[in-house]
């Protein structure tokens, strides 16, 4: 297996728990049952804290809570009392009829009273919803999965509609029609200006392109005593990552730090290379290489000044086949390779990286022109026995896998999920919810910049990643470490220069902020 064998499949605790449905079942069933914590006293609590973020944005007029027949619908029915009794005009609408809700529901419509709410029926939803001064999505849960059916898909449309008119709307728990496992959503599905959840985030809020959906997320304690069972769902990636990345001390050398081997560059593409390798030595590489076509050397030997150079076979601007040979003599000593910023996608370059991958003998990490040289052959690189960390965006894993890039985007987990399976690899799939997965692992980056939305800040994080393997972190961790610190310097770089100014190079000049570990 190319991720590394010996790693530990539990989730670290530098990840911050991310809930799927099931988890945070457990954990409801675990307080009740095990604590005694009454369910009706949970859902109290959950209506307290989604009705304080309703009362906050409502612009006049009534508040409309619409809901569901589970406990979800509980929680709303929560709210409409809540709000009734601080003096805010509010009303329940039930999409189905009182005797078919759940039995906390049931008890909270009774303590409503009759003059809180109304069975919507047959009456239009747009007609149900007019003038209301903010909307409550109460319908379904966390454990909902699949398209909405009638009479939801129509209730959905008009809610979204008066949204887009300026009615704030607030969802419980997650919006209808987001599937908080995966962050998928249905074709009907709310948009939100908040969302309210409870004890802790779910995937979904987290995971394009549900996390779309959820607007602002508030996350709220309902009770849950201390103890409660963490979930083995994944986690958002947290800052203590970076401080797992081994540190230079005064007896260190320039080899003790690592050898970053960055094979790539072609004509017209000679500064994706020198951005990956001068973002390795600026995470921390004790010294990076450019192995780059002899005919483009002299142009590399211009424009890097702390970087190497070596010139290898190359065919027209682009590398040859031939080159592997003294490309993988050369691995032998260093800490890590990347492999494809600037390579190209003549044959011979793409046959290169389809040799060197399965055989290169430390940590090797593919992207850009080195994934779309793979293919579908994701199965080639799980013989390998180094540690293998793979970074695409949607359209170059939608490649490796046979798909398109939509179905990449409208699927992001369990995509991520299947390259990983299928290589061994620790996969990076980038984007403002950057996903890394590695076996039973799950990570995701809640530090998204839009700074980072130009040219070449992939191979900044491709040359950042293959720092931290270089200088001997595990896998997993490293390119956890590396997608927090590349997000982090494209912050720092947006606030000091504009987001819209900031070039691939002002982030390399920011890693020392991005790197920096938490506490």
């Amino acid at each position: 297996m190319s991720a590394d064998p010996a790693a530990p499949e539990s989730q670290p605790d530098w990840l911050e728990p991310l809930f799927d449905a099931a988890g945070m079942g457990a954990v409801d069933r675990w307080a009740i049952d095990e604590q005694g914590v009454p369910s009706l006293e949970l859902m109290e609590a959950a209506g307290a804290a989604l009705a304080r973020e309703v009362a906050a944005l409502a612009v006049g007029g009534p508040v409309r809570v619409v809901c569901g027949k589970g406990n979800n619908g509980g929680d709303g029915l929560v709210v409409a009392r809540l709000l009734r009794e601080t003096g805010i005009a509010a009303e329940a609408l039930l999409l189905w009829p009182a005797d078919e809700l759940s039995p906390d529901a049931t008890a909270n419509l009774e303590r409503l009273g009759t003059d809180g709410w109304r069975l919507l029926g047959d009456e239009p939803a747009l007609d149900a919803l007019a003038g209301a001064g903010a909307i409550v999505d109460a319908i379904f849960g966390t454990g909902f999965a699949g398209e909405p059916r009638e009479p939801v898909a129509g209730v959905i449309a008009a809610v979204n509609e008066l949204r887009m008119g300026g009615v704030p709307v607030v969802a419980c728990d997650i919006p209808s029609g987001v599937d908080a496992a995966t962050g998928e959503t249905a074709e009907t599905c709310v948009g939100a200006d908040a969302t309210v959840t409870f004890h802790a985030p779910k995937l979904g809020h987290r995971i394009a392109p549900g996390k779309w959906r959820c607007g602002d997320l508030v996350v709220a304690p309902i009770g849950i005593p201390p103890g409660a069972p963490q979930p083995p769902a994944g986690g958002t990636i947290g800052g203590r990552v970076l401080a797992l990345a081994p540190r230079r001390g005064r007896e260190s050398t320039k080899f003790a730090s690592g050898e970053v081997i960055v094979v790539g560059g072609s004509r017209g593409l000679t500064g994706a290379v020198c951005l990956a390798s001068m973002a390795a030595i600026r995470a921390g590489a004790g010294y990076a290489t450019a192995a780059v076509p002899d005919a483009l050397e002299p142009i590399l030997e211009t424009k890097l000044t702390e970087v190497m150079t070596v010139g290898v076979d190359s065919v027209d601007g682009s590398l040859d086949v031939a080159a592997a040979s003294t490309i993988l003599e050369r691995a032998e000593r260093a800490g890590a390779v990347v492999l494809g910023p600037g390579l190209g996608r003549t044959p011979q370059a793409a046959s290169l990286a389809r040799h060197l991958a399965p055989r290169v003998p430390c940590p090797l990490l593919v992207d850009a022109d080195g994934l779309n040289a793979l293919g579908t052959d994701l199965a080639s690189l799980a013989s390998r026995s180094a540690p293998t960390v793979l970074t695409p965006h949607a359209g170059e894993l939608g490649r490796l896998l046979g798909a398109d890039s939509g179905a990449i985007a409208a699927r992001r987990l369990d995509s991520v999920r299947r390259a990983a399976d299928a290589s061994g690899a620790v996969v990076v799939l980038k984007g403002d919810d950057t996903l890394v997965a590695s076996g039973e692992r799950l990570a995701v980056n809640v530090e998204g910049s839009p700074a980072l939305a130009t040219a070449g800040t992939g191979d900044v994080l491709s040359g950042t990643i293959g720092a931290l393997l270089a200088r001997g972190m595990e896998a997993f961790e490293a390119a956890c470490a590396g997608v927090l610190a590349h997000s982090r310097a494209g912050r720092v770089a947006g606030e000091r220069l504009g987001v819209e100014s900031v070039i691939a190079s002002d982030v390399i000049a920011c890693l020392p902020e991005g790197l920096r570990a938490d506490g």
